[in-house]
């Protein structure tokens, strides 16, 4: 089923919102691991579900909100650690959420997000919804035991649950080739039961179609599905990280930074279907929105204590009543 030419438009309008949000951290509040590579693989599964779906999402985690569809402004105010963020400007960088469309968490903990996703299928399933539950995680991420240990309970429960690994070829500066005895991480879910599939990461309607595919079979009750996308990230693990060593080569990051840069590949893919006037106008429209939210950033006031206090405990507190029997000794 392809995408109609208004999902196209939001396609790109989503991966452009990743990127240009992106470069905005790095102009007004450098901070964060940035996506600015990856946004095909994101924003091409996102596109893919429904608001109610749910999203876990990964310490690189801009770009999932986004692509999910949240509004601009409260994200960028939560980076700034303001009162108006998302997040009430306690998150950051790396927790960032949006519950209204579907975001259940992001995390700092590598692997973090798979039990989580596992949880909320769980949930759909007991609860009888066709929701379905969508997991980013990395390549590093697919050697912790919570891989395993979630791929394994979603395959015995059949649970309508997508994993979905950007693979962009380094945990930090450790390579898939010395990390994984098979580098193809799409190929662990054989040991599991369940379909692997890879896909060209830098393909914003390849992934939305093998997406499309998993949510379809979750949807009907046939269980999870491993999907491999085959990304990159263009920049560091984390903006201005000094790296001491020479882990990759010029030669191999100026190849994707300029033959497969995903945000001009389908900018190129739409110019061809004659939808260049409607591309120039959501990048600027986009740049609008990204003026207008990092204004809306500065202006807005800092988080207070109070605000601090009401997100760790609830207010007042109510105690128990005593045990009756107890005396007052005990």
């Amino acid at each position: 089923m392809s995408l109609d030419r208004p999902r196209q438009l939001e396609l790109f309008s989503r991966m452009l919102r990743i990127r240009k949000f992106e470069e905005a951290l790095i102009a007004h509040h450098p901070v964060g691991h940035l996506s600015i590579g990856q946004e095909a693989a994101i924003a091409g599964a996102c596109i893919a579900l429904r608001d109610d779906d749910y999203v876990t999402g990964t310490h690189r985690s801009h770009g999932h909100p986004i692509g999910k569809g949240a509004d601009i402004a409260p994200l960028m105010a939560e980076i700034f650690g303001k009162k108006t963020g998302i997040c009430k400007g306690l998150g950051g960088s790396m927790h960032l959420t949006d519950t209204t469309k579907g975001l259940i968490g992001e995390s700092a903990i590598v692997g973090g997000g798979l039990p989580l996703a596992t949880g909320a299928a769980l949930s759909a399933q007991t609860r009888g919804t066709d929701q379905v539950s969508l997991c980013f995680f990395g390549d590093g991420a697919a050697n912790q035991g919570t891989f395993g240990e979630s791929l394994n309970m979603a395959s015995i429960w059949k649970l309508p649950v997508i994993f979905f690994c950007e693979n962009n070829g380094y945990a930090v500066t450790t390579s898939v080739a010395k990390s994984h005895g098979q580098p193809d991480i799409a190929r662990r879910g054989d040991g599991y039961a369940i379909p692997g599939v890879i896909v060209d990461g830098q393909d914003a309607e390849a992934v939305y179609e093998a997406t499309r595919e998993a949510v379809e079979r979750a949807r009907s009750g046939g269980g999870p599905t491993l999907i491999e996308a085959k990304t990159y990230r263009f920049g560091e693990h984390a903006h201005s990280l000094a790296i001491p060593i020479s882990y990759r080569s010029d030669e191999e990051i100026n190849h994707y930074k300029t033959e497969r840069d995903p945000v001009t590949l389908y900018r190129a893919v739409l110019a061809a279907r004659g939808l260049g006037a409607d591309v120039e106008a959501i990048e600027a429209d986009v740049d609008r929105i990204m003026d207008e939210a990092v204004q809306f950033a500065r202006e807005s006031p800092e988080p207070e204590l109070q605000d601090m206090l009401d997100c760790m405990f609830s207010n007042p507190i109510n105690y128990p009543p005593r045990f009756e029997g107890l005396t007052e000794d005990a």
